[in-house]
């Protein structure tokens, strides 16, 4: 795909796009990403896109963030204690070593695959 520029992506029709479509951060009111949806208390709750958000790029495609409306949006639903459980030892699996089997405090990086000390055994760990 050729560069696209700023003023390409303003089509609020959607005769270009398929879909209407405006430039980063310039979406009409009423209409929301999903963490924007996320962040208000809200889903999209099944409904269709109803438009689209583009950011060029200068190299590559451009970002792209689909848009839905608010006013069709849904509550959140509510965490119940099986989700909150298995989310809690989840991420408890993620901070544990497994080198040293213990809880490292913090999530391990997938780079090291272990917790600091166990990679770097040799770093005096004084900061």
């Amino acid at each position: 795909m050729s560069p696209i520029k700023w003023a390409d992506c303003h089509d609020p029709t959607g005769r270009v796009h398929g879909l209407p479509t405006f430039p980063w951060r310039l979406a009409p009111d009423g209409l929301a990403t999903r963490r924007q949806l996320r962040a208000l208390g809200l889903r999209p709750g099944g409904q269709e896109i109803a438009g689209q958000v583009l950011r060029p790029c200068r190299r590559r495609d451009p970002l792209a963030a689909f848009l839905y409306r608010v006013d069709r949006a849904l509550p959140v639903r509510p965490m119940t204690p099986a989700k909150a459980a298995a989310l809690d030892r989840a991420n408890a699996a993620r901070r544990t070593c497994p080198n040293c089997r213990t809880d490292a405090g913090y999530v391990i990086p997938a780079s090291l695959g272990m917790c600091t000390p166990c990679a770097y055994p040799d770093t005096d760990q004084h900061v």
